[in-house]
């Protein structure tokens, strides 16, 4: 797949409208189009994750597979962050942080997020523009 080539890929919730939304600024902000993108629910995201672990990964993880490492919750959050345009790249300086901190922050609001923000019925699907960002889509 040459289209993995010096491609860092991003599985997220797909039915869960705060991951849409964070996809969406993702793609907004990566102007260089560094991500590629996957819905956990996908077949690839599968196939992806018993490829670079087998740990069982749960839906509500962002998981980030950078060079072969897989990296999810806030250390996923964090490192994406240092690939975006604009004064974002300042949030990775949040790594500092211990983990055990960041990620009871996060799995908060992954606990959460449907309530909050709501779910969709079905995974998002990709405008014929962001196709070629998403692996489900070929």
């Amino acid at each position: 797949m040459n289209k993995l080539k010096n491609k860092s890929i991003i599985l997220f919730d797909g039915v869960c409208n705060l991951c849409n939304s964070s996809v969406n600024f993702i793609i907004k902000h990566d102007k260089n189009e560094h991500f590629l993108f996957a819905s956990l629910q996908s077949d690839v995201a599968k196939e992806l994750l018993l490829q670079f672990t087998s740990k069982k990964i749960k839906i509500d993880s962002i998981i980030l597979i950078e060079d072969g490492v897989i990296y999810e919750k806030s250390t996923a959050v964090l490192k994406i962050s240092t690939y975006l345009n604009g004064g974002f790249k300042l949030l990775y300086s949040f790594i500092l942080i211990p983990l055990f901190i960041r990620d009871s922050i996060y799995d908060y609001v992954a606990k959460n997020r449907y309530k909050w923000f709501g779910k969709k019925d079905n995974c998002m699907i990709p405008t014929q523009e962001l196709q070629n960002r998403f692996l489900d889509s070929f």
